[in-house]
């Protein structure tokens, strides 16, 4: 009887800030107390997260406590408390499960403790915060008790801000209150050793370049399948990467690092649709989030244990397309990307390897083909004939026409339809307005190309009097349609050209520059036969 009590004194205390969940002792310093030990210093392996980036007054908060299924918790208490103070805020209230509320800072259901010992793996309850008051940016702090030796405290979530905006819908983003004033040191360091790393251009080193796009991911747990993400690259928006089963936008599991509304960087998870905005999802299970945005270079990095959404394939140890995009936002709603690039081959991303960047596909190269035939062969081809060779074969008149106008219309001809074919081509393709100059530019050319003939077929006779009207619009015409599609030669050769000298497009530049130069030589030589002409 003697040994019962005495075993009785020492387990009391133990039952009491450990067993039942009642662990009012704690509030303060969130500690479980027990006797002799100290919370672990190694980051924890659960996490704490919320399905709002802001909050209003009077607002429900979902709140999620998560772990791991290897290292399952008994014990937590959860508070919510204002950034900077120990004093709690608002009030939690339950669903059916193994929580209770209890009363801390003589607030009744300020805080959630367990019930049981149980063994736990997710914890969700509803936090409420004040319908009045002067509300202040608040964070999420948990202590999680694996076992009466191993424990962490004070485990927090990001900061969650106050907005007065009632219309403005809730998010299901983390953001960041406030960006490291340093860039997050992102490289290709152990690429291909320890992580999966996937740039444009192939093999940049972010490090070293400001224009390099790249994303890596690193397997930390294989039994928990728990990833660390990072991206990088430069925008006025925002950046992202994705998993798809396919080489097309649509049905991918993406997670977007981009501008919010309140200015700030957030790290958001959606799933792409297609063509359209993505949808929204929770968050989920993501911790150790980090953001920075440097000289318009954004950078991201966090960890996941989240499975992907997709609608035919779920679960790790499963290959992927790797997709990364970005493009700008517009008042905290991401844009249609200016900027994207496909992994070659589908990617099982626990085993380190460098990705390869798939090509451009073969409608988009036939689109691009067909361009710079028309306006850097035919077209330029033909505008020389017309200006330059009218005296070729005067002497001889196919069909009653000149020689010279008749190679002119055949050329011409050849131009107008390669360039509307290959606007149908791009437009087929991409199914929508992709956005950026390209496509303003391209637009206009093919407007005008197709203007260009039936004007010509609309001419009064040589001896009109008004005949000098059409000969200047239409040489006016003509040289814009040329100066238009150069620009849009360049601007697309931009959008593909993924290699660090950009090599196409100084080889672009040189052709260019031959053709001026070819048009100089040719004026010169004109100007000096009607000056011989008119002397003699």
């Amino acid at each position: 009887m003697e040994h019962v009590a005495l075993l009785l004194v020492f387990v009391a205390p133990l039952v009491r800030c450990y067993s039942s969940g009642q662990v009012e002792d704690s509030c303060e310093d969130m500690q479980p107390h027990h006797s002799g030990l100290s919370p672990q210093t190694e980051p924890a392996p659960y996490t704490v997260t919320a399905d709002h980036s802001d909050y209003r007054l009077g607002e429900e908060v979902k709140v999620q406590l998560h772990a791991p299924a290897s290292t399952p918790f008994i014990g937590f208490l959860l508070q919510a408390r204002e950034v900077g103070s120990r004093s709690t805020v608002g009030t939690f209230t339950l669903g059916a499960g193994t929580a209770q509320l209890i009363t801390c800072d003589q607030r009744p259901n300020s805080s959630v403790s367990h019930r049981s010992t149980s063994l736990k793996t997710s914890i969700q309850v509803t936090w409420r915060s004040e319908a009045s008051g002067n509300a202040k940016p608040i964070k999420f702090h948990a202590s999680f008790v694996q076992n009466y030796r191993i424990f962490w405290v004070d485990v927090k979530s990001p900061t969650m801000t106050f907005t007065n905006d009632s219309t403005t819908p809730p998010s299901t983003t983390i953001t960041m209150h406030q960006p490291s004033p340093f860039a997050i040191s992102i490289s290709r360091a152990d690429c291909g050793v320890t992580k999966v790393c996937f740039s444009q251009p192939s093999n940049c080193d972010p490090t070293a370049s400001a224009d390099c796009y790249f994303m890596s991911a690193m397997m930390l747990s294989y039994t928990d399948a728990a990833f660390h993400y990072e991206m990088t690259g430069l925008s006025d928006g925002y950046i992202s990467f994705g998993f798809s089963d396919d080489q097309i936008m649509g049905n991918d599991d993406i997670y977007i690092c981009g501008i919010g509304r309140n200015g700030l960087l957030q790290l958001q998870h959606a799933f792409s649709t297609g063509r359209s905005a993505p949808q929204d999802l929770p968050l989920g299970n993501v911790s150790d989030v980090r953001v920075s945005v440097q000289d318009g270079v954004i950078s991201c990095s966090f960890t996941s244990i989240n499975t992907f959404a997709s609608l035919r394939t779920s679960g790790f140890n499963k290959t992927y397309h790797l997709m990364f995009a970005h493009g700008p936002t517009s008042n905290g709603q991401i844009q249609f990307h200016t900027g994207t690039f496909i992994s070659t081959d589908k990617v099982d991303i626990s085993r380190p390897q460098l990705v390869r960047k798939a090509g451009w596909p073969y409608i988009i190269k036939a689109h691009g083909a067909l361009m710079l035939i028309a306006w850097m062969t035919t077209g330029s081809s033909g505008m020389m004939v017309a200006r330059y060779l009218k005296g070729l074969s005067k002497r001889q008149k196919p069909c009653g026409k000149d020689v010279w106008f008749l190679v002119h219309i055949a050329l011409m001809s050849v131009t107008v339809a390669a360039t509307v074919f290959a606007g149908i081509l791009s437009f087929s393709y991409v199914k929508a307005w992709s956005g950026g100059a390209h496509p303003v530019l391209g637009c206009l050319v093919i407007i005008l190309s197709v203007i260009q003939p039936i004007l010509a077929l609309l001419r009064c006779g040589p001896e009109h009097p008004w005949r000098f009207l059409f000969n200047w619009s239409h040489a006016f015409n003509g040289v814009a349609i040329k100066a238009l599609a150069v620009a849009a030669t360049f601007t697309g050769l931009k959008i593909i050209d993924s290699t660090l000298d950009q090599w196409l497009i100084k080889v672009m530049g040189g052709a260019v520059g031959w053709e001026a130069f070819i048009y100089i030589l040719f004026e010169v030589n004109l100007k000096l036969k009607v000056n011989n002409t008119e002397n003699s």
